[in-house]
């Protein structure tokens, strides 16, 4: 279908709840989405002046056809939502990169001797499940540990089947099983032990411990010292274990912080696991930058969720998203408890919700590299400017000068957000004799592009973006400069503070744009302002210093540069020359040209 007919289409539908498929010409679905008035939301994908993010542009393009579900109410379409982009996966749609699942660790507490196992997911089967957990590894190693701590058998024997069968194994020769194949201890040890294992994966350590210290003190009454060290010891490791309690992320958690935080080029979704407002544990996604932090953090956290078939009574958002009370209601419904979704503004949830959004921006950074925050602060440029492609090559101009005098531009190269040091350049300007900044930047500008369409050596790549020091008229006096010569790249004039740092960029339209809140973009192109500016001084400094150095030895007839050059390297500096002899100067000039020199500052001696 053409764009035209697509249009038609959306405008026809109804101003109901449902949900929207776009296609590809394959028939592949790569986007969905839910809408409370479909005929509304799906008509704005082709409006020219929707003002589309670029990954929406890019989708919109690679559509060629879509479906519509109409829902009974947004609820509805939620669910319907949630349940399509599982099936799905659309490649438009933002996703956790493994949906998995998360297991659980399952218990049969009807057999006579249940053994802990692990399970994709809970199945009505009579059984207690614990979890879930963050994936197999960590649930395994949670079985091991309980294991080691209560000293139950992980040898694949049954129970009470296999008692007296075998001699014991080496797990109870290195004491890390009480040997239930030997038939000591009875069946009631066994079951008082997988009774304290469950009531610490409920969360609850403090009575497990309290009960064995219990019996640990009673057996010490008894004289039985023996089992007393046993209990002791097992006793300690379960303190040890503490709020740790190898439950990471379990159906104890009372509360859930979502973090979200960007770097230039990558996000990160964190969840911040707690169990009366102490933290158990962090899950995270890494997932490529996006331009709408609400529209991510509602489509993760759905995914999050209902993946992983358990919620916490209280979920505390980073942002306000739009469809929070749906959702409330929805994992309400799914888990049969009532489960709230909050934006906290202040107090300890605020608190927690700081903490979720710190962890999240440290994985963020941790996992960008160096490479990829440059590239994705000229990505953000580039959205800022509204450019055709980010700008790789970026070159800016300054022009310096002392009274009219010593008139230099420099021309600093960017490529990739680092400099290129290899690609500066300074211009002497000619034929200007005053301070005129328009007519320097636009005599620069002439030779620099003059070289470039003539293909001259270190000038015959275009850049992708013009930065010149000045405001609007400095930009406008280049744009009508480069015009005539058939050169159309981007101009932005540097706007500066009143600390001297660029606070933002202008065309030569007079569009400004601010670049203080996008703090990566104003490091830019600070670093660019100063290296800029750095380069211009320091080339205007050398030619008024070799100007003075060099002005009274200019006079002295047979002097040329060479030679003036041999006296400072020799002397250092003009009153030295001055002040040798004869016969000093002679030891790095000929005979000739010494007493020319020597005659020019004692001409009364030479009388």
């Amino acid at each position: 279908m053409t764009k035209a007919e697509l249009k038609e289409k959306a405008l026809s539908l109804p101003l109901a709840p449902g949900v929207y498929l776009m296609q590809s010409r394959d028939n592949e679905v790569i986007y969905v989405g839910k809408a409370k008035k479909l005929k509304n939301r799906v008509s704005q994908y082709f409006i020219e002046s929707a003002g589309h993010t670029p990954k929406t542009r890019l989708m919109v393009s690679k559509i060629d056809h879509f479906d519509v579900i109409i829902a009974a109410s947004e609820f509805e379409a939620l669910v319907l939502e949630c349940s399509l982009i599982k099936r799905y996966l659309p490649k438009y749609n933002i996703l956790l990169k493994d949906d998995k699942g998360y297991p659980y660790l399952r218990m049969n507490l009807t057999q006579p001797y249940p053994v802990m196992s692990i399970a994709a997911r809970v199945v009505e089967d009579g059984a207690s499940y614990f979890g879930p957990y963050g994936g197999r590894y960590l649930t395994q190693k949670v079985i091991d540990t309980l294991r080691q701590t209560f000293k139950l058998p992980g040898c694949g024997k049954q129970f009470p089947r296999d008692i007296g069968r075998d001699r014991v194994c080496l797990n109870y020769q290195m004491g890390n099983c009480e040997g239930w194949c030997r038939g000591t201890p009875d069946q009631a040890d066994y079951q008082e032990r997988i009774r304290q294992v469950c009531s610490l994966l409920g969360g609850n350590y403090k009575p497990v411990a309290a009960q064995l210290r219990e019996q640990m003190l009673r057996a010490s009454e008894e004289l039985a010292f023996e089992r007393a060290a046993q209990l002791r010891d097992r006793m300690n490791a379960i303190e040890a274990l503490g709020l740790k309690q190898l439950v990471t992320a379990g159906r104890m958690a009372d509360t859930d912080a979502i973090g979200f935080a960007q770097t230039e080029a990558k996000a990160c979704f964190a969840v911040l696991h707690y169990v009366d407002g102490n933290l158990l544990d962090k899950d995270y996604e890494i997932l490529p930058r996006t331009e709408d932090v609400p529209e991510a953090v509602s489509a993760l956290m759905k995914q999050y969720y209902l993946s992983r078939g358990a919620a916490p009574k209280q979920i505390l958002l980073p942002c306000e998203i739009e469809d929070a009370e749906l959702f409330e209601a929805l994992l309400t419904q799914r888990f049969q408890k009532r489960i709230r979704i909050r934006l906290p503004q202040r107090g300890d949830n605020a608190r927690l919700a700081e903490l979720a959004k710190k962890n999240a921006r440290e994985e963020a950074e941790r996992i960008t590299t160096r490479e990829e925050k440059q590239r994705g602060t000229t990505r953000l440029l580039q959205q800022m400017l509204g450019t055709e492609q980010p700008p790789r090559r970026i070159e800016a101009y300054d022009i310096s000068n002392l009274s009219g005098t010593d008139i230099v531009a420099s021309m600093v190269v960017f490529s990739d957000g680092r400099p290129l040091k290899t690609a500066y350049r300074h211009f002497k300007l000619e034929e200007l004799d005053n301070q005129d900044d328009y007519a320097s930047m636009r005599q620069v500008l002439r030779r620099r592009f003059a070289h470039f369409l003539a293909g001259d050596k270190g000038f015959e790549i275009a850049p992708d973006l013009l930065l010149i020091d000045g405001g609007l008229n400095h930009a406008r006096t280049v744009l009508q400069e480069l015009e005539p010569m058939g050169i159309h790249i981007p101009i932005y004039g540097m706007v500066k503070d009143d600390r001297h740092r660029t606070r933002a960029l202008v065309s030569p339209e007079g569009e400004e744009i601010g670049i203080s809140a996008q703090q990566s973009v104003f490091a830019l192109i600070g670093s660019i302002q100063e290296e800029t500016h750095r380069f211009a001084i320091t080339y205007n400094r050398k030619l008024r210093s070799r100007r003075v150095k060099g002005s009274l030895l200019d006079q002295i007839p047979g002097i040329g540069e060479k030679r003036r050059a041999e006296l400072l390297k020799r002397f250092k500096t003009v009153t030295a020359v001055k002040a040798a002899s004869l016969q000093e100067l002679q030891s790095v000039l000929t005979k000739d040209a010494a007493m020319a020199v020597y005659s020019f500052f004692h001409q009364e001696d030479v009388r």
